[in-house]
């Protein structure tokens, strides 16, 4: 049995923990549990640090064994930076700030176009003209007022780069072409962050988790060289709820590298098909000769060329 999982028993008596870890205020009744008595009222207070309205907020997650008190502190403290605010980080950003996590990064230099409201609903149509890093924070704070939403309203480069990613503790990818998703990659790979790889394009997605010092690979050990750029949205199309499917993979991946929980896509790189709804998972070696994670890499600094002056899922 994996490290992380549990028997049916286990989980069961992992979550009648939570009762025992709260202090309840006039409870007359424990008819329902736990949640009944949020829902009819109770004042509850925890001996972790949970306010009173965060366990409220968050009780349906605090009740899973893998979650608990423990774990909504442990996305409370984390920091999670998004690079790109459309169509990729849209979902991605909302469920990450409805989970709880306590810092979301938005890298963005663009503006809304009307064009971006079919998939990229951090924005709405009244948003068209403003900064995509405004109108991101704005509807992160909607859903929920206590995250800390950092906004860099700038295009990353590799004279940035490493400079912004410091501060977070996974870097997750919003962009829309090959020389951005290689500096993220590079980049976070040099301040030793999991790097959420993402992308779309017309009915296709794609999904993997890289992180060679910890033991996984890098998105040069699949590709060594920046390849010629290929069909962004703007220019092949997507169908809109293809990177809404995506990120929302990214999003879920993102909190189990935090919770330390499950099976990661580290080593795995996943493949989604809209069309004939097929989901293909491959296995990804860790290459030798990789020329930034290998055993002789001849990548030492963010000097390469990354030209690409597109990204942010247009």
């Amino acid at each position: 049995m994996a490290k992380n999982d549990r028997t049916p028993g286990e989980s069961k008596e992992k979550a009648r923990e939570l009762p025992e870890r709260v202090e309840y205020k006039n409870v007359r009744s424990m008819a329902g549990g736990f949640a009944a008595s949020l829902e009819t009222g109770h004042s509850v207070k925890t001996r972790g640090g949970l306010t009173e309205e965060q366990v409220r907020r968050y009780s349906r997650q605090i009740l899973l064994a893998e979650i608990g008190e423990e774990g909504q502190l442990a996305l409370l403290r984390s920091k999670i930076l998004l690079v790109g605010a459309g169509g990729l980080a849209s979902p991605a950003a909302l469920y990450l700030a409805a989970a709880g996590v306590g810092t979301i990064g938005i890298v963005d230099s663009d503006d809304v176009d009307l064009s971006n409201i079919h998939r990229q609903i951090l924005h709405g149509t009244t948003d068209v003209g403003r900064p995509k890093v405004e109108s991101a924070r704005d509807t992160i704070l909607r859903t929920n007022p206590e995250v800390n939403v950092i906004s860099h309203q700038k295009r990353l480069t590799q004279d940035n780069a490493l400079e912004i990613i410091e501060e977070y503790d996974i870097v997750m990818d919003g962009s829309d072409n090959f020389a951005t998703k290689f500096l993220l990659n590079d980049a976070s790979f040099f301040r030793n962050k999991p790097y959420i790889f993402g992308g779309a394009v017309r009915f296709d997605g794609q999904v993997s988790v890289f992180h060679p010092k910890a033991g996984g690979p890098c998105l040069r050990c699949i590709m060594p060289e920046i390849p010629p750029p290929g069909p962004t949205c703007r220019e092949a199309g997507v169908f809109g709820v293809v990177p809404g499917q995506i990120g929302l993979l990214q999003a879920a991946e993102a909190v189990k590298l935090l919770l330390k929980k499950g099976r990661s896509l580290m080593g795995r790189f996943l493949i989604y098909d809209c069309l004939e709804t097929d989901l293909r998972v491959f296995t990804v070696e860790r290459n030798p000769s990789c020329p930034l994670c290998g055993e002789s890499p001849t990548i030492r600094d963010l000097g390469g060329r990354y030209d690409s002056r597109r990204y942010g899922d247009k």
